[in-house]
């Protein structure tokens, strides 16, 4: 095997396991903050990883440079971890309880200054 063949090979095992890891902390955390923080930051990297690994093998293997490959990469990239700082916003302002294990709340503060201000008329 090449050296570009052995790069490939690693970036499809590292980025199996940070799926795996993914789903096992899906499984395994108490509550829906951990397990988004578990999920959106492996299977971020997951994803890059693996889209990495196609892109090099068909750029390698077959010299077809494909750019949706890489714009595939980019969205991922801005987009999930956006997305799970929302849906953890989301859950906080509806109420969703954090685990009983959880040491601190930083978002507290800024929450209960906003309950306690009056709201914004146009």
């Amino acid at each position: 095997m090449t050296a570009i063949e052995w790069m490939i090979v690693v970036f499809l095992s590292v980025g199996t396991l940070f799926s795996i890891a993914a789903g096992i902390g899906l499984v395994r955390f108490p509550d829906v903050y951990s397990r988004l923080h578990a999920t959106g930051k492996n299977a971020t990297a997951s994803v890059i990883l693996i889209m990495t690994a196609t892109f090099i093998y068909f750029l390698y293997e077959h010299q077809l440079f494909i750019g949706k490959i890489l714009l595939t990469i980019l969205f991922v990239f801005l987009t999930t971890p956006v997305a799970a700082l929302l849906i953890s916003r989301s859950a906080y302002r509806i109420g969703i309880p954090m685990s009983k294990d959880s040491v601190r709340d930083e978002m507290k503060p800024y929450y209960d200054n906003e309950k306690s201000s009056p709201a914004k008329n146009e």
